[in-house]
């Protein structure tokens, strides 16, 4: 019985099989995902124990689903019926912050927010911010995370520097290393990030630090309409201040992360009925002086650039409305949304973007409401359409709207599941093929997290007859 061997593995306490499997391990985040209830949970607490559990996986056929947080949004980590969830959650150590060579070593089960208390004794940061701290580093490396700072720091990517991992066979393989550039051969670390758990499993991750700077400020600057907020943000990115984060956020979406924060803002009824939508803007330096030039030189941009007012935000109240703006999904998921779109354009092509959006939605009696980053065009969506018909249809066009302007499905939550169909239809079927032959490299037997991403061939899904 293959839970026998797991348990020889794992030990009995890190197993869980059938109808003991907790609900907690059957679902993430993501709407309109059905749960799936796997086999087993196997809780390695080494890396010799997943290449172990993998092996005997691959062995028999039998489907691997990755789990860290399950906070993602696109069913990438909903497991796979008849299969093993295989949870970092015991693999969790920050094994190393190397103040010399600027990186932490860590393991999959780390999360951002441990992280972040490590290393502020030390003055360093680890940059991507996702809008969830309870999120571990293995699903962020899975999902190629990204977050509100992405407009000066980038994506998950551009801060992992290495990586041990367990492919598909149960081998384990180490990338990168210490050092920010290298020519030799492909680059494997890059492949392995953003493949949701198709082509291996993330053991160990070297992770680039940046210094922290001690001063922020926030700028909350409201617009009459969504036209003028998306044309004020290339001039913003492009103006040298180096934001730290820039975000949209309609008039529905500030009333309902506001209200659910409990905030007053201190915008007056008059502005907050002329304003159709916000930007709000961060700032941070090591130096006071050098923020207060940029956040005046700032204000002053944002008047000529046809903003109703600029507001300095009290420190307070600063960080009150980002921590809010971080957790709108769930302002949304708690108003009832029926699906979460992120879509990512060029920035300059936001307002485009928005005015299909609108189109769309009219034309279905929709209502799509949101928010996003739109210091790197990412938007993200919140889709209140009760019929499953309707609101996947109009998903599927607002997803290609944006690829037709030169965008991609998603900017960071990753196709998972969720947005499987709409990928496959949209995407160049050589790229899919390519992709398909790369997956199979890694994993021959076809076991890891098959059906996200893309649907597995046949002659490379797991085989039914295989499992027990």
């Amino acid at each position: 019985m293959i839970e026998d061997r797991l348990v020889a593995i794992c030990g009995a306490p890190n197993v869980e099989v059938r109808d003991a499997v907790s609900d907690d391990w059957c679902h993430d985040e993501a709407l309109g995902i059905e749960p799936v209830r796997p086999l087993a949970v196997a809780r390695p607490a080494t890396t010799d124990e997943v290449a172990a559990v993998v092996r005997v996986a691959a062995e028999l056929g039998v489907p691997v689903t990755a789990r860290g947080s399950g906070t993602g949004l696109s069913g990438a980590s909903v497991p796979v019926d008849g299969g093993i969830v295989v949870s970092f959650d015991r693999m969790a150590a920050i094994l190393e912050i190397d103040v010399a060579n600027q990186v932490a070593v860590v393991e999959p089960g780390v999360t951002l927010a441990d992280l972040d208390a490590a290393l502020a004794p030390y003055g360093f940061v680890y940059p991507v911010f996702p809008g969830e701290q309870s999120a571990s580093l293995g699903g962020n490396v899975a999902t190629n995370a990204g977050g509100m700072r992405a407009v000066k720091y980038g994506v998950t990517r551009h801060h992992v520097l290495g990586l041990e991992a367990v492919l598909g066979t149960g081998e384990v393989i180490t990338t990168g290393g210490r050092f920010v550039k290298a020519t030799s051969g492909y680059d494997l670390t890059q492949l392995i990030i953003g493949s949701e758990g198709t082509l291996a499993l993330v053991t160990r991750a070297i992770l680039r630090l940046h210094p922290r700077p001690e001063h922020q400020t926030t700028v909350l600057a409201p617009f009459a309409t969504v036209e003028q907020v998306a044309g004020a943000v290339p001039p913003v990115v492009a103006s040298g201040i180096g934001p730290l984060l820039v975000e949209y956020i309609d008039m529905i979406s500030m009333a309902g992360i506001t209200a659910n924060a409990g905030i007053d803002l201190g915008v007056p009824e008059d502005v907050r009925a002329a304003a159709s939508a916000y930007l709000v803007i961060v700032l941070e330096s090591h130096h006071v002086d050098r923020l207060e030039e940029d956040t005046e030189a700032l204000a002053t941009q944002l008047a000529a650039l046809g903003a109703l007012e600029v507001y300095v935000l009290p420190d307070q109240a600063g960080h009150q409305l980002i921590a809010a703006r971080e957790h709108a999904f769930w302002a949304s998921k708690a108003a009832g949304a029926d699906d979460i779109v992120d879509v990512v354009v060029p920035r300059a092509s936001i307002p485009v973007y928005l005015a299909d959006v609108g189109d769309l939605a009219a034309a279905t009696g929709s209502l799509v409401v949101g928010c996003g980053h739109a210091g790197d065009g990412n938007v993200h969506l919140s889709v209140f359409q009760p019929d499953p018909d309707v609101r996947h249809r109009l998903v599927h066009d607002m997803l290609a709207a944006g690829v037709a302007l030169g965008g991609a499905v998603s900017g960071e939550h990753g196709i998972g599941t969720a947005k499987l169909a709409t990928f496959s239809d949209l995407e160049d079927p050589v790229k899919l093929d390519l992709m398909r032959r790369i997956k199979s490299a890694f994993d021959p037997a076809g076991i890891l997290n098959p059906g996200t991403i893309f649907r597995p061939t046949p002659s490379h899904a797991p085989s039914e007859g295989a499992r027990p």
